[in-house]
């Protein structure tokens, strides 16, 4: 970190209204190596207002007392949310012409999009940015996804395109990726990328389909085509047009790793875990009996098709108007792996561990609110479906050169042993 303390302010768009307002300021300083303390501390303006609400609130309740953090480089988690992922990391350093290791966690959140995940901006004044710069356009992702690839190629990019290759919001995986409008729509667009030896925007999409044919709530799905490839676009699920104010509602978005207040990387998952996620889901949800029963449906899903990066970002809660919920499912992608004896998922599934194996899916299942009986149904309910993943895909273009690759993702062998592998 170039300097030993660095702040910023924070904005937040208040549900029911369209402006900005500040809502809090967060300074952060280095305390050792690697080590660092950041202080969230609610404005005393925004407090006093009628329809004030917390960003988080369990972790940043309203207070007019200063709070501290040392997880995530001092970071709140409601707020590193909002910050870049991986490819808009990328962008900001070609934008800054600066390594990674000279960029600050801090620099990333005021670099960040205009347009992050949820409700929540970041600046240097205590004044509101003005308005966000206009949306990119469904008709520009082919010049997008060309300047995407030059970028991962050569690391640089001219300024005035790098204008338009915004960083990317937190959610939705780390491939490239912008967000376009399209008929008062917001989509975050996953690009298509040189390397790829098979369409993985279709092979996404066509697995986002077979999850909302098995019973999961998924959010909205489309391919664009993109020159001789595609885009997929995933509907924002933040976003609500509002044809009166001709603008668009933000509403509120958490990960779920700020939901289990845990650690970013695999180094800090001891609470990566699906029953410690249900568990939260029972004082964050207004409906969480409904939201465990859709969290098992997403466990199980993942086990079938060996979607082992289902880690905490790519879980997520929505801030409704009843109140929080368990957001759309988005971010699902079959992994094809030779083993069959075993496939582990990100996170702790039951009794022994991450096993995606039936067993393992059972053993816990009382922390969804199920009996065993119950939570076999669901899942012999989701199996009629899934057995027919190959008629699905070629339903939906997915080349059978693909169909083939997916054959070691799918339904492998281990998901369905019934007891745990004896210890040698």
């Amino acid at each position: 970190m170039a300097d030993k303390e660095q702040s910023c302010y924070v904005y937040i768009q208040l549900p029911g209204t369209f402006e900005w307002v500040p809502c809090a300021s967060l300074r952060v300083r280095e305390i050792g190596a690697g080590a660092f303390r950041g202080t969230f501390t609610y404005g005393k303006r925004y407090l006093e207002r009628p329809n004030v609400i917390e960003l988080d609130p369990y972790g940043l309740k309203l207070t007019t007392q200063p709070i501290d953090f040392t997880k995530l480089k001092g970071i709140p988690g409601a707020l590193r949310d909002a910050s870049p992922d991986a490819w808009g990391r990328r962008i900001i350093q070609a934008r800054l012409e600066r390594p990674e290791s000279d960029i600050s966690e801090m620099e990333y959140l005021i670099k960040g999009p205009d347009d992050g995940a949820g409700n929540l901006r970041f600046g240097l004044s205590v004044t509101p940015p003005g308005p966000a710069r206009p949306f990119n356009q469904t008709h520009q992702l082919e010049a997008l996804t060309e300047a995407a690839d030059q970028l991962e190629e050569t690391g640089k990019l001219p300024h005035e395109v790098l204008e338009h290759l915004e960083p990317g919001t937190s959610m939705g995986g780390a491939r490239p990726k912008v967000t376009v409008e399209d008929g008062h729509r917001i989509y975050l667009a996953k690009l298509p990328e040189k390397r790829d030896q098979h369409n993985m925007q279709r092979i996404e999409y066509a697995t986002l389909e077979l999850a909302r044919a098995a019973g999961l709530n998924v959010c909205g799905t489309r391919l664009e085509r993109v020159g001789k490839a595609e885009a997929l676009l995933l509907l924002r699920f933040d976003r609500e047009w509002n044809p009166d104010a001709k603008a668009y509602a933000r509403h509120g978005l958490v990960s779920g790793l700020t939901v289990l207040d845990a650690e970013d990387g695999y180094s800090g998952r001891e609470r990566w875990s699906y029953l410690l996620l249900a568990d939260e889901l029972r004082r964050w949800s207004a409906k969480h009996a409904a939201d465990r029963l859709e969290l098992y449906r997403r466990m199980v899903f993942n086990a079938m098709v060996t979607n082992n990066d289902d880690h905490p970002r790519n879980h997520a809660l929505l801030r409704t108007t009843a109140g929080w919920r368990l957001s759309p499912a988005y971010d699902i992608v079959p992994v094809p792996l030779l083993s069959q004896e075993r496939r582990d998922l990100a996170l702790n599934v039951g009794r022994f561990g991450r096993a995606a194996s039936l067993y393992n899916l059972l053993s816990e299942c009382g922390a969804f609110g199920l009996t065993v009986d119950e939570a076999q149904a669901v899942i012999d309910g989701m199996l009629e479906v899934v057995k027919g993943w190959r008629e699905h895909f070629a339903k939906h273009d997915v080349q059978p050169r693909s169909i083939e690759m997916l054959e070691q993702a799918i339904l492998p062998s281990c998901f369905f042993r019934t007891e745990p592998i004896a210890a040698v």
